[in-house]
């Protein structure tokens, strides 16, 4: 018979758990196990010494036939025989009827053995076949309690994973919503102050507004303004004032310190201009003529005349703040200060200097507003980052709630499979137990009948003198069972059992079956472990230094009876190895560049590239910081000049836009020696045909305020007029250079204000008609502060990205930080620095512009230029 596969586990009335079932098998019941086989197969070794046992245990036919009665294997046949062999009475041969012959007795008796024997080896056919199915039944139980017992520890796993993410999120989620309460609080808190100052700053804007509107130069209404400059008595501090009671309150209403200030310096730098109107009205008065009213002594006030013989005692210190006039200057000074507002050519200065004012204030009302909706767009970022933390957690906190209890169910039912699992295999441990005992006592019972009629044969033909012959008895013995292959591998299948005749029966029994059906492969067949998809990954244990993050798989099917282990189901990997604080990792310095300039004084630069990133709050250097890029000066040596040409030749292919101030604050002097500077650059270049291209845009303002409105402060929907706005393109680009110097030779100073932001956009503008193919160059003249620091900042970003921007400050009056702040990198080389209207007209300064944008190598010498190219 095929050879059964041992159980390992045969413990009754326990419930095994994750782990009891290995730790069940003892060598005791390995042993009774192995014991319960032999017993059930009952191989030939077995038997025979059974047999050969029980036979000796029988004496004589009297205990064997006493054995028969005992088991109730006696018949009225098998009596009759042995009364009359007992009671010493031959039986008679050849008798025709019954059982009294010899041969009718030999007949009975085999057919009782092979009847005996059929019913053995049935028997163990049963017994066997039932010690199949059950060890498969068990076996198959036994790999449901481990099946559940591996989903059990699983689901554990995934219990103590959803327990450990809903006590992070239980923790984080209160620590964020403070942060975000906290954060909404702080960013009202500062939003209020912005929005508050921003109402003082457009407070302050209508003030100046009505005060352009009553100082309106392009009004014909007469208006008297007395401007004085006083100064405090008591805190030494000095202050603008004006007789005028509208202009008085009107500056009194101002309420920014920024609008303040911008007032002090605007007006305190027109006062000495005012001073001197003041003085050519006093001189208009005749010699030694003094103010109405006043002491020709003191022109400028009140003087305490001393007397001739002074009393010889000190005097006591005057009270300054008791001055009836507080500090401002006294009613004769007022009315030697007065000025006529309309029809006077100061006018035009005084509100230009209004225009400047409200203009700063504009600035940072804009500057304001940006700083608003950037805090607006922080705050609106950050609120949404956590509130997108606090919701995700929310989210991970109720799906670690929906595993937790999925886990906890699995956990339970995989137990409880588990706890039936291992009721069911107790109770058929114990049937298999009982049939054992009762498959025992049937191979007893069957041998013994087996041995106790082979006995009674044997001695019944001895006592009935049959002799030898009759005696000789050989029955049919048979090979064992050959098993043909089975038709299934495992879960149960059939097979044919085929045996052979050793020796055929002589006298004896008859032959068993030959040929049997019996079960085989009973085994339950081996189940492969199934698992589910990977989860995400879990949140990482730390933001930087090196965390660790988890993912789980569910077990779908667990692994039975031998068939393919489950892989892991759970999985970690290193997360922000990040150092918290690392500074970024430099390269080493580059080569230096080539020189900027052949002569002159240019600059070499090297620099450092960034080869790992800082993390965390580490530092990393600017790009243009000092420890990532290096200068150092080359070619200082003056430029070779050829003698009788004052200007350096150039024929450079670049394209360059001029822009040439005519705002009114340069004076005539100022105008006249940037016209020189102008011609002097023109020079430089080829009458006509070279490489380099050149337009010219003269740039002022309206010198009202109503102009500067229309211009600066209109809506963005409504197209600006460049020409009323004081901005005119002289030539766009143009090979005539000669043409070029005609046109700019016939220029009239405007006399406007300045609006340098409309000037840098018309700039971008034309800088749209440039050659692909050659460079960019915008070079701005200028002598002041622009009308708007803020738009003209922005515009010349805006011209920094298309073509290189170069400024010429006229005089300490340009506002040269600023310059150098908006000016092409490197500004020490695209600032040229005018410092007084002499050397703006000299050539020095057009060589200085034409050193840093003009190689030697593209410049052409005079004999070149006489012939009209290189």
């Amino acid at each position: 018979m095929t050879n059964m596969f041992l159980l390992t586990v045969a413990v009754a009335g326990v419930t095994l758990t994750s782990g009891e079932a290995l730790s069940s098998l003892t060598l005791s019941s390995l042993t009774s196990m192995r014991a319960m086989e032999k017993v059930f197969v009952r191989t030939e070794k077995a038997h025979h010494d059974s047999m050969v046992a029980i036979t000796r245990s029988i004496a004589s036919p009297e205990q064997a036939l006493e054995v028969l009665k005992k088991n109730n294997k006696t018949t009225t046949a098998l009596l009759q025989v042995t009364d009359e062999a007992f009671t010493k009475r031959k039986l008679r041969r050849g008798a025709p009827k019954g059982y009294s012959g010899i041969d009718g007795a030999r007949r009975m008796l085999n057919n009782m053995i092979f009847e005996s024997n059929t019913k053995y080896d049935n028997e163990i056919a049963k017994c066997t076949e039932y010690y199949s199915k059950q060890c498969a039944l068990m076996q198959a139980s036994r790999g449901e309690i481990a099946g559940a017992n591996y989903i059990a520890a699983n689901s554990r796993m995934h219990i103590l994973d959803a327990s450990s993410t809903i006590g992070r999120c239980e923790s984080e989620i209160p620590v964020r919503k403070l942060a975000l309460k906290n954060h909404m609080k702080k960013c009202k808190l500062e939003l209020g102050k912005m929005t508050g100052r921003l109402k003082m700053i457009l407070a302050d804007i209508e003030v100046m507004t009505s005060i352009l509107k009553m100082t309106d130069c392009s009004k014909k209404t007469l208006l008297q303004v007395g401007l004085m400059k006083c100064t405090d008595q008591c805190t030494k501090e000095s202050f603008i004032s004006f007789e005028h009671d509208g202009l008085r309150k009107q500056f009194a209403h101002l309420r920014t310190a920024l609008s303040q200030k911008l007032s002090h310096d605007a007006m305190d730098d027109l006062f000495d201009g005012v001073s001197e109107i003041r003085n050519m009205e006093f001189s208009a008065m005749g010699n030694g003529a003094a103010p109405p009213g006043g002491d020709p002594s003191n022109m400028f006030g009140n003087v305490t005349k001393v007397a001739t013989a002074p009393k010889p005692r000190t005097e006591g210190p005057a009270n300054p703040c008791k001055d009836p006039n507080g500090g401002a200057p006294s009613s004769n000074t007022k009315r030697a200060a007065k000025c006529s507002l309309s029809g006077n050519p100061q006018c035009f200065k005084l509100q230009e200097r209004f225009l400047l004012i409200q203009s700063g204030i504009q600035d940072e009302r804009d500057e304001l507003l940006e700083e608003i909706s950037t805090m607006e767009d922080r705050c609106k970022s950050t609120k949404d980052t956590l509130e997108t933390q606090i919701a995700d957690d929310a989210a991970t906190l109720g799906s670690a709630q929906t595993k937790l209890a999925a886990a906890t169910e699995d956990e339970a039912t995989a137990q409880e499979t588990a706890r039936q699992s291992a009721k069911q295999f107790s109770g058929m441990n114990t049937d298999l137990l009982t049939t054992m005992k009762t498959c025992n006592t049937n191979y007893i019972n069957f041998e013994t009948e087996q041995c106790a009629l082979k006995k009674i044969r044997g001695e019944l033909f001895k006592m009935q003198g049959g002799g030898p012959k009759a005696s000789f008895f050989v029955d049919c013995s048979v090979t064992k069972w050959e098993e043909e292959e089975c038709t299934k591998m495992c879960g149960g299948g059939q097979q044919k059992l085929v045996r052979g005749v050793i020796t055929h029966p002589n006298g004896g029994a008859a032959c068993l079956p030959l040929t049997a059906v019996s079960s085989c492969n009973t085994d339950p067949c081996p189940v492969n472990c199934k698992l589910n998809p990977w989860s995400g990954y879990s949140k990482c244990s730390a933001e930087c230094g090196g965390g660790v993050q988890q993912r789980l798989r569910d077990v779908a099917q667990a692994m039975k009876f031998g068939g393919k282990p489950c892989g892991e189901t759970s999985e970690t990997r290193v997360c922000n190895p990040q150092a918290c604080e690392k500074d970024c990792v430099l390269s080493g310095w580059t080569k230096f560049s080539a020189c900027s300039k052949d002569c002159d004084g240019g600059t070499q630069k090297r620099f450092k590239w960034v080869v790992e990133k800082a993390q965390g709050e580490g530092h990393c250097a600017g790009q243009w910081s000092k420890e990532r890029l290096e200068y150092k000066k080359c070619n200082m040596i003056v430029c070779p000049m050829i003698p009788k040409v004052p200007v350096m030749k150039c024929n450079k292919r670049v394209d360059i836009v001029m822009l040439l101030d005519g705002s009114g604050s340069l004076g005539q002097k100022g105008w006249d020696a940037e016209m020189e500077a102008a011609q002097n650059f023109l020079s430089a270049f080829k009458p006509k045909n070279g490489n380099t291209k050149i337009s010219v845009i003269l740039f002022s303002g309206p010198r009202t305020w109503a102009g500067v409105k229309m211009c600066m402060g209109g809506s963005s929907k409504k197209k600006v007029d460049i020409k009323k706005c004081g901005v005119k393109i002289v030539n766009y680009f143009s090979r005539n250079i000669k043409n070029v110097r005609q046109r700019v030779l016939g220029l009239e100073w405007p006399q406007g204000s300045t609006l340098t932001s409309l000037a840098l956009a018309t700039a971008k503008a034309e800088l749209s008609f440039a050659r692909k193919s050659a460079k960019s160059i915008v070079i701005v003249f200028t002598d002041g502060r622009p009308m708007s620091y803020r738009k003209t900042e922005t515009a010349a970003m805006q011209v920094r990205k298309a073509a290189r921007l170069i400024w010429v400050p006229i005089s300490g009056r340009a506002p040269l930080a600023f310059i150098k702040k908006v000016a092409t990198r490197r500004w020490q080389e695209n600032v040229v620095l005018a410092k007084s209207y002499k050397k703006l007209a000299s050539p020095t300064l057009a060589n200085h512009l034409l050193a840093d944008m003009c190689p030697e190598q593209t410049r052409l010498s005079p004999a070149q230029m006489a012939a009209g190219g290189p």
